[in-house]
């Protein structure tokens, strides 16, 4: 009794699950396949390399300042890190020793000159004596050999003197470009050797270069570009604001044989320091405009048996499948050549439930109104 009982309680329940499935399976083929969807647009688009390479950023110049006179740092003038224009003063190397053998040169000279003088007045009264007749040959050419000696010792003492100048002028050391220094190496009271000792390294980074590698099958197209226009050039890394723009400047004269690659370098002016040498930074080469492109998500793209489609959203709320030509992706965008107008509404996520015919219902809307 209790099974015969149960059996039809059973075929009830079930009965009712039956068709409260049916009912929730009709209801959702009413409202239709949820999707995400965008709108197609029409702007330009930049035709970049690639992927991006990855470029290093390197001074513009470096100088390694070495002392060009040994001697005692007396004052330093600067501090670690800080930026210098052309011509400041970097050292002081205790000028005192120089300036005494400035002192002792000169003083040479004058009493070399005092002495040329000398031999230059004996010298004209024996050319009159020896032109009367009144003295030999031989006492004439050792007057004459005395004032040509003494003549070049007042030159060796004036080579003397522009040497002294020169190392009294070497105590001061100066800046010889605009630039940021680097770690100190010596310090106030430092005996420095010349030429051995390195004081500091200076690079300068306004402007600054990115050097990077690019496959060798762009070098025909950049080479192309680079006749008609300047290419630009953005440098990007993590947690940055706003990429700085350079300009490419430098082809390397051969190809890397064991890469396959060409490299490249651009110049940024770098004036607000954004770039520094050392950093590894993305690079992206502005070979040249699409204009007037249509543009999706990539993500709207697929690819079947029979190449590219795309499911467009009809007016009725049901899908049609349309063959595309895909051109480049730029920033998680797509161009479209052929197959797509702009304005049109495309299907970017819920693709496999979906065939042509099926109404969809678009749960978020996203409007790619903005340029890539």
């Amino acid at each position: 009794m209790k099974n015969s009982t149960l059996i039809p309680a059973l075929a009830v329940v079930a009965a009712m699950l039956v068709n409260g499935c049916s009912g929730g399976a009709k209801k959702g083929a009413g409202a239709g396949a949820p999707v995400l969807a965008a709108t197609a647009v029409e702007t330009n688009v930049p035709v970049q390399i690639n992927p991006p390479p990855v470029g290093h950023v390197l001074p513009y110049s470096t100088v390694t300042i070495r002392p060009q006179v040994g001697g005692v740092i007396s004052q330093v003038h600067f501090q670690e890190g800080q930026e210098v224009k052309k011509d400041d003063r970097l050292f002081t190397i205790d000028p005192r020793p120089m300036q005494a053998a400035l002192d002792a040169a000169r003083a040479a000279r004058a009493r070399d000159q005092a002495q040329l003088e000398n031999a230059r007045i004996q010298f004209d009264r024996e050319q009159k004596l020896f032109e009367q007749k009144l003295v030999s040959q031989d006492e004439f050419d050792t007057s004459k050999a005395g004032l040509d000696a003494l003549t070049g010792t007042v030159a060796a003492d004036q080579a003397a003197i522009t040497n002294a100048e020169l190392n009294l002028e070497y105590t001061e050391i100066r800046a010889p470009f605009d630039g940021r220094t680097g770690s100190l190496q010596f310090h106030e009271g430092n005996v420095v050797k010349s030429p051995d000792d390195t004081l500091l390294t200076i690079n300068q980074i306004h402007p600054i270069y990115v050097a990077f590698a690019v496959p060798e099958q762009y070098l025909p197209e950049i080479k192309r570009e680079m006749r008609e226009k300047t290419l630009k050039v953005t440098a990007t890394f993590q947690n940055m604001d706003a990429p700085p723009q350079g300009e490419l400047t430098f082809i390397d004269n051969a190809v890397d044989t064991l890469t396959g690659t060409i490299q490249l370098r651009a110049t940024f002016p770098n004036e607000d320091g954004t770039l520094w040498p050392g950093q590894f930074v993305q690079v992206a080469v502005m070979l040249a405009e699409l204009t007037n492109a249509i543009v999706v998500p990539s993500e709207a793209v697929q690819t079947g048996q029979d190449g590219d489609f795309i499911y467009v959203v009809k007016p009725d709320q049901t899908v049609e499948q349309q063959p595309v030509t895909i051109g480049i992706t730029y920033q998680g965008r797509t161009v479209v050549q052929s197959g797509l107008k702009a304005g049109e509404t495309v299907v970017t996520d819920g693709q496999l439930r979906l065939e042509p015919g099926v109404k969809v219902s678009i749960k978020s809307a996203i409007l790619s109104t903005n340029a890539p």
